[in-house]
């Protein structure tokens, strides 16, 4: 089970933007990457298509490996790692280890 998912907010651990959150808004699992937002930018060249006439220098966020991102607890303003219970009907839950909170 991945401890980040979808819509949480990270701060980055690693790399140029390091110190920074944002909103996880695609995972990868299998490439143990995610996609924040505002975070990873490159520029892309795109060409000029029926679909898009402007063509020119496109920046957008690039994936980011699982391992330089943190899950930020609300509660600790925090970045914190992720423990994980299994309640008594079978389901998990995710719960920040600093300040014990579920998330």
């Amino acid at each position: 089970m991945n401890k980040i998912k979808k819509n949480d907010v990270v701060y980055v651990l690693a790399g140029r933007d390091k110190g920074k959150t944002g909103k996880v808004f695609r995972m990868m699992p299998s490439k143990d990457k995610a996609l924040v937002e505002g975070i990873n930018y490159v520029k892309k060249h795109m060409r000029k298509t029926k679909a898009d006439q402007q063509g020119g220098i496109v920046q957008m966020e690039s994936a980011i490996h699982v391992s330089n991102i943190a899950l930020f607890c609300k509660t600790c303003n925090k970045p914190s790692h992720v423990g994980i219970n299994i309640l008594a009907d079978g389901t998990r839950s995710r719960f920040c280890k600093r300040c014990k909170e579920v998330i």
